[in-house]
């Protein structure tokens, strides 16, 4: 037996932000990160729309990019003091899984960090609040999934909570929040969102609930991420309308090892002065593992189907994902992302020596592919990696180097 789950609302479209209005309550608390929700007014908005439905409303502001266990414990005690019966998120995917994590411990303020790690082991939320979603970024889809990702910065280690439990009651998928975004954030959101539907379309989990907004996700995306990029805005609404249908692909049809590695490297290196920035960890990783995962026959097929949906050249399984490795490289290509963590500088743009020294790269690698193959993300990837795999995985994904194993 399999599940698909969603939030019981998606509120999309322009002006989906004031479905605030119609929320029934008493008491909200709004969770959000820097300071671009305030700067372009949208904050202030949310605000007005929950006290017009009659709600006192207090903020929870700073919630740092990758949260840290730290945060999501002060927001729980926050929380906890309001006792609020709506947590309303809004922003990118950070402050949502914040905030996510919160509502866990508000509930239950007995469990730890490590209780909510334990892979759909939590026990029943909405016993205090409900829980929104608004979203201000076209990637992470964190409105629509089960899961949340949370770093452990005395680790090292972003750890992901996965369980249908948090899955937000209500998603806000308003495009006009998504225009705001810098031309760096919509390269790395939206290849993360690609890699959220090729993931789930080759996923053992995957079903044909899932297969169907995979497909439509990746068909979408081809079309409008570079112009999203480029700052068409058209193309820039319809993203964040591809990324949220990548979303309910994995959400319930779950992802592979592209995030397993992700995660794993995204703080290991955070004493050299940088994170290597998940969608363009994602973006790096994923042509390598495509060629990994299709060694296994069925894993190609599927990406043969998705190059035949991208209208990609290809006599064979063979020769289409050979055309589907090419035709993403050239997709970061032309919104500047590397290939490689060697060449990922601590901006996040190519350069000839990034930030990771090769020899720390090396003296770390056997944990960090420990640490992925323990991952959430990797039980469900289409071939299994052993250590020695995921080591020389890792390796080309450092070198740029061709995947032969």
């Amino acid at each position: 037996m399999q599940r698909f789950t969603n939030p019981r609302d998606i509120f999309h479209g322009k002006g989906a932000l004031e479905a605030l209005k119609t929320f029934e309550g008493k008491k909200a608390v709004i969770c959000v990160g820097g300071g671009s929700m305030k700067r372009f007014g949208f904050l202030d908005r949310a605000k007005s729309y929950l006290e017009e439905a009659g709600m006192e409303v207090k903020i929870f502001e700073g919630i740092e990019p990758d949260p840290s266990v730290e945060t999501v414990m002060k927001g729980a005690a926050f929380m906890s003091e309001f006792e609020p019966d709506w947590i309303v998120a809004i922003g990118g995917g950070s402050p949502i899984d914040a905030a996510k994590a919160m509502w866990i411990k508000y509930e239950y303020p007995e469990t730890t960090f490590e209780d909510m790690c334990k892979v759909f082991g939590l026990p029943k939320l909405r016993t205090k609040a409900h829980f929104c979603a608004v979203s201000s970024t076209s990637g992470t889809a964190t409105e629509v999934t089960a899961f949340s990702i949370i770093t452990d910065y005395e680790k090292g280690i972003k750890y992901p909570i996965a369980d249908f439990e948090i899955t937000p009651d209500v998603a806000i998928v308003d495009p006009e929040l998504a225009e705001t975004m810098p031309k760096k954030l919509v390269a790395h959101t939206g290849m993360d969102a690609l890699t959220h539907a090729i993931e789930a379309y080759v996923s053992t989990a995957r079903s044909a609930f899932t297969d169907a907004d995979a497909i439509h996700a990746i068909e979408m995306i081809q079309s409008d991420l570079v112009d999203s990029y480029n700052e068409d805005m058209t193309a820039r609404d319809n993203m964040h309308t591809a990324q949220c249908l990548a979303g309910i692909a994995f959400s319930s049809g779950l992802l592979g090892i592209v995030h397993s590695m992700a995660h794993k490297t995204g703080a290991a290196f955070a004493d050299y002065g940088a994170h290597i920035i998940h969608g363009a960890a994602n973006a790096m990783y994923l042509p390598k593992v495509i060629a990994f995962n299709a060694k296994d026959e069925t894993a190609k097929k599927r990406y043969g189907v998705i190059a035949d949906y991208m209208h990609l050249e290809g006599a064979n399984d063979d020769e289409k994902v050979a055309a589907l490795i090419e035709y993403l490289r050239g997709m970061n290509d032309q919104m500047n992302i590397p290939h490689c963590i060697k060449n990922y500088g601590a901006d996040s743009y190519p350069t000839e020596q990034g930030f990771v020294p090769e020899e720390v790269f090396l003296e770390r690698l056997p944990e960090i592919a420990a640490n992925a193959i323990l991952d959430a993300c990797t039980g469900s990837n289409p071939r299994q990696p052993s250590q020695e795999e995921m080591e020389k995985l890792l390796k080309c994904c450092y070198y740029d180097t061709e995947v032969d194993f």
